[in-house]
């Protein structure tokens, strides 16, 4: 594994357990970025294994607090606190938040075998080989679940699981077809025997004797909710700061819509509706989000926001079936540690061919062309693709290349939304704007429900209104977004990491920058995916990527 460029320090050996340790108990998070040495490997979920795990996090972060920061350079007192977190986030969900032992979901959505069917890293027989070792330790995961899980469990927890759970069984068949077509279908097909019985005794326990019983708690706490905040962000704020700061963003982004609507003398409905109404066929889905990345590297480019690396190859895909349920549209970039590509999968859910005409026309309005654009900017240019290839670029030290901040990833491509309108994409008409403003009226909401969610006693039914009435969201999908954010309150992550962008814009850009917009993004997407709660540190002091 690499062990970055920074000198020499006495933290340098610390840097390399802290993370071997992690990726212990997160094989799939190594894999993810590339380290396909854990290509295949299932933790051990058993409460002893976990337990020992955890005192050895104990040790870990006994020797990182023993560290004299005066013996460090400031790089590295930066790395060092990354490195507690990457210690302390687990440690939270193992003890804090219980989450093996209340949410199903831990065990069912641990049997992903995307990285493997998603990029030709290795030749056939090798992921082959880690989708059978995935699959032949099933039976193992969802046993250690059965017994951890202590119910009642959260009713929303058990509902999404098995909808999760049964999409595995087109998952598990897609893993089938690419083995086949590399003549070693009997291999998975061994390990589909093992897996498929598992996987459907799991979810008639869930169905059968969980659900019945479930209940709605489902909250974290105010206490929990600021220590979420620190352990995944550095944020130490009190988080009504950051329900302010939200309530905020979401009056700005009704006010300017409602100056819209008043210059197109028209209802903020009409404007949306207009917005349906102009949407590419079943055909020309995918034809369209091409012209869209191909749009907007050249925005990218010509207007100087930030330097790409090259090679900066976007294939757009399909997504594959059993994620359709779950996904709009999404990013599959190349991890940091990957050096045998830096080509980008941008995957768009098309119609399903089994869908009435009328559900096929509700799905394109959803993705009409101001949307489907708007998206592109976020999951491509510029945003997370080309975030990642900064990434891939950084020299940043090991702990900087293994950090993935929710908030910085999603906060920037949620920036990258508003900055494409700033900088004028798309200004023939408000289309664009009105576009960019949907979605950041759902962040505002997901980040307001999440706080009242877990701090405040919101129900479902209330947060479910609050996605009706302040982002004009229609019953179903509000009562979705209302519903995700019972099991994901990190879904703040969005407006969170946007405002913290923009804060230190704010700061740096004209002090640090001379009002550079390409220099301050590049410096930026240099840090890495640092926890937002950082970023001033960064800019101020600043350290080196």
């Amino acid at each position: 594994m690499p062990s970055g460029t920074a000198p020499s320090t006495a933290i340098d050996g610390l840097e390399r357990r802290v993370v071997d340790h992690l990726f212990e108990l997160q094989p799939s998070y190594a894999v993810s970025l590339g380290l396909h040495d854990y290509d295949g490997r299932v933790p051990d979920l058993s409460p002893g294994s976990t337990e020992r795990w955890a005192a050895t996090a104990d040790r870990l972060l006994s020797e990182l607090a023993s560290s004299d920061p005066a013996s460090l350079a400031p790089d590295r007192r930066v790395d060092a606190f990354l490195l507690r977190l990457l210690l302390e986030s687990p440690l939270f969900d193992l003890r804090e938040s219980a989450e093996l032992d209340r949410n199903p979901m831990a065990y069912v959505g641990s049997v992903s075998l995307t990285p493997y069917l998603a990029r030709e890293y290795a030749p056939a027989d090798r992921r082959v080989a880690a989708i059978a070792r995935i699959l032949g330790d099933v039976p193992r995961l969802l046993a250690y679940g059965r017994q951890r899980l202590r119910p009642p469990l959260p009713k929303p927890f058990v509902d999404l699981s098995l909808a999760i759970g049964g999409g595995l069984p087109a998952h598990l068949a897609e893993a089938q077809e690419f083995a086949d077509r590399s003549e070693l279908g009997s291999v998975v097909a061994r390990a589909r025997e093992i897996a498929e019985p598992a996987i459907g005794e799991f979810l008639s326990w869930l169905r059968d004797e969980q659900s019945p019983r479930a209940t709605a708690e489902f909250a974290l706490g105010g206490a929990r909710f600021q220590r979420l905040l620190y352990v995944r962000e550095g944020i130490e704020a009190p988080f009504e700061e950051i329900r302010k700061a939200g309530q905020a963003d979401l009056a700005r982004n009704q006010a300017r819509l409602a100056e819209i609507a008043r210059e197109e003398r028209a209802p903020v409905e009409e404007l949306f509706g207009r917005l349906n109404g102009d949407h590419p066929s079943i055909t020309t889905l995918l034809p369209t989000a091409r012209t869209y990345v191909e749009e907007t590297r050249r925005f990218v480019a010509d207007r100087n926001l930030a330097s790409i690396p090259e090679p900066a190859v976007c294939r757009v895909e399909e997504t594959p079936v059993w994620g359709r349920a779950l996904s709009t549209a999404s990013m599959n970039p190349p991890g940091p540690f990957d050096a045998a590509t830096s080509e980008g999968i941008y995957y768009v859910t098309p119609v399903d061919p089994a869908w009435t005409p009328t559900q096929a026309e509700e799905w394109l309005r959803s993705l009409n062309y101001a949307m489907l654009r708007n998206i592109t900017v976020h999951e491509v240019f510029p945003g997370h693709y080309l975030q990642f290839l900064h990434f891939r670029r950084s020299s940043g030290t090991l702990a900087r290349k293994v950090y993935l901040s929710p908030s910085f990833v999603e906060g920037w491509a949620h920036y990258a939304e508003q900055l494409a309108i700033e900088q004028g994409l798309g200004r023939e008409t408000h289309a664009a704007e009105v576009a960019q403003i949907h979605d950041a009226l759902l962040r505002d909401c997901r980040l307001l429900a999440a706080i009242g969610l877990h701090t405040d006693g919101m129900s479902v039914e209330q947060a479910t209104e609050l996605f009706q009435r302040e982002g004009h969201f229609e019953r179903l999908p509000a009562e979705r977004e209302a519903i995700r954010g019972t099991f994901n309150p990190e879904y703040f992550c969005y407006t969170l990491g946007k405002l913290a962008i923009l804060s230190a814009r704010n700061r740096f850009l004209g002090s640090r920058f001379g009002g550079n917009l390409g220099a301050f993004h590049d410096r930026l997407l240099a840090f890495g995916c640092p926890p937002i709660g950082l970023l001033d540190t960064l800019f101020a002091d600043g350290a080196s990527a």
